[in-house]
Order: structure tokens, then sequence, then C-alpha cells
């Protein structure tokens, strides 16, 4: 009976005082060391924007990595089909690497799939605002889903120079060859004429909360 009680107390914790119910799996995370661990919602949000702050990192990484090393191969222009194949397969293998979906979202987007879903669009709006009236933008996470999962967001800006040879001006920054890929490639293209430091979209990572308990 005091194990059952136990248990009771702990799934109480960890919706942090309210009425929710938590999730099965999240519940036999808990358990899974074979000891009760007691946690409640701060930890299991600080512990998301932790993991987010390093599985974006990683994901940016990566892309950069990947990018670099098509634009020393091929140049600017074939870069830019670099970045039509293969940017989201590598998202996708950071999403399976850590079991959460990891997004690059915008409403200055190039590919169509990078736009906002309902979930995302208010919290990139916010960013957008912070961002117009100067207020410094931090990683968020909320909870979507029934609070089954965390969403975790960060602003994304244009971090350099060489970024602008794809995502600056027509004729000024972008040559005429990597534009008529561009124009080629993403015929719905609403990434150019942006500026080194502006704001160009948020990283969007669904993360499970199943998943941030196991590492509490």
């Amino acid at each position: 009976m005091m194990r059952i009680l136990s248990i009771i107390i702990a799934g109480l914790l960890i919706s942090c005082g309210s009425r929710k119910k938590v999730d099965r799996e999240v519940f036999d995370a808990v358990n899974e060391s074979m000891e009760i661990k007691k946690v409640n919602e701060v930890d299991i949000i600080n512990l998301a924007i932790k993991w987010g702050n390093e599985i974006s990192a990683e994901a940016q990484q990566e892309l950069m990595g990947k990018l670099n090393k098509s634009i020393n191969e091929k140049g600017v222009a074939g870069a830019v089909e670099f970045c039509n194949v293969e940017a989201l397969p590598s998202l996708n293998e950071v999403s399976k690497r850590h079991k959460v979906v990891v997004r690059r979202v915008s409403h200055d987007f190039r590919n169509p799939a990078d736009q906002p879903n309902e979930e995302e669009e208010m919290l990139l709006e916010a960013y957008e605002y912070n961002e117009e009236n100067g207020v410094k933008n931090s990683a968020n996470v909320q909870e979507i889903g029934n609070g089954e999962i965390l969403l975790y967001t960060k602003a994304i800006k244009i971090p350099g120079e060489m970024c602008l040879n794809c995502h600056g001006d027509p004729g000024v920054d972008i040559g005429e060859e990597t534009l008529e890929k561009l124009d080629a490639l993403y015929p719905e293209d609403k990434a150019k004429g942006h500026k080194v430091g502006e704001l160009r979209g948020m990283w969007s990572i669904a993360i499970p909360k199943k998943e941030v308990v196991k590492k509490l």
C-alpha cells in the first residue's frame, strides 16, 4: 500500500501540483531505475532547455560543416543544390539520434517545408516582436500535445557575411549564378534580403517529455 501511495505522489510531483494525468510511458520512465525519483516541472523544463541548446548546436554544426565542405568543393551555387537535397535529411539524422523532431522554421522560408505549424506560429511571432522592439530573445520550452511533448524553440540569426551569399541582397551579396540556381530550385523563396545579425527564424525541437524524464 505504501508503495502504491509513493508512486501516486511521484506522479503528482511530475505534474507540479496540477491535476493533469501523467502519461504512462513517462510514469514508467521515472521508475525505470527501480527507485521512485521525485521530480518537478521546473527540473523537467530546465533540462529540456539545456538539452535543446545542445541539440540545436549539434544540428547547426553538422549543417555548417557539410555546407562549408560543399562550398569548397562546388562553390556557392553548387552548395545551393546541397541545401536543397541534404539539409532536411541532415536534420532528420539528428532527430533520430536523439529521438526528437528537429526543424528550422521561418516566415522568410526558402523551402515551403520550413513554414511554421500552428504551435510554432505564435512562438515565432513572439520572437519577431521581441526583435522589432529590442527585447532579448531567449530559448523557450512550451508544453504541447496534452503535455506529453515539450517544444523547445530558439531564435536563429544571420551569423556572418558568408550566409549573405545566399540570404543577402540579390546583385549585391548574391551572385548571378547563385541567384539563378535559387530561383530554379526555390520558386517560392522568401529568404533573401537579410543582413548580418537579423532574425532568420527559429529552431523548433519537439522533445517527448519521457525522454527528458529518463535523463533526470
